[in-house]
């Protein structure tokens, strides 16, 4: 049987509440899970203590049974110290695209040549 650390979904709608699961990976997001292993909302601070909570001696418990944490249980999980730190891949898709690059370069050259535009006359004021 896969088994899985995840998170299943609760609350109401636009009021996000979720459980962390250990649950057979066959199993539906908020279908059936094997042990509810701790608790996660979003809605708080960041840095408030009731955001996320872990039973850590049953997240250790089915990790050593093979369980695969899921992609945002596991950054819960390193942020606790419990798995180590992975590099994960930077798609850089916060860089325009190429049409945009090429708008910014035109929109900085035209700002350059009326810089120099306006700087040429007070130039020609100081010669004088």
């Amino acid at each position: 049987m896969a088994m899985k650390i995840r998170l299943a979904r609760g609350g109401s709608k636009k009021r996000p509440f979720y459980r962390v699961v250990a649950a057979d990976s066959r199993m539906p997001r908020d279908g059936r899970y094997i042990e509810k292993l701790g608790t996660y909302n979003p809605l708080l601070p960041k840095d408030s203590e009731e955001r996320v909570k872990l039973d850590m001696e049953r997240v250790q418990h089915w990790l050593d049974q093979g369980a695969q944490p899921t992609d945002r249980v596991s950054r819960f999980l390193e942020a606790a110290g419990v798995l180590a730190k992975k590099e994960r891949a930077n798609m850089k898709k916060a860089v325009p695209g190429k049409k945009a690059q090429e708008r910014a370069e035109e929109k900085a050259a035209k700002a350059a040549e009326a810089a120099e535009a306006a700087a040429a006359p007070a130039e020609e004021a100081a010669a004088e």
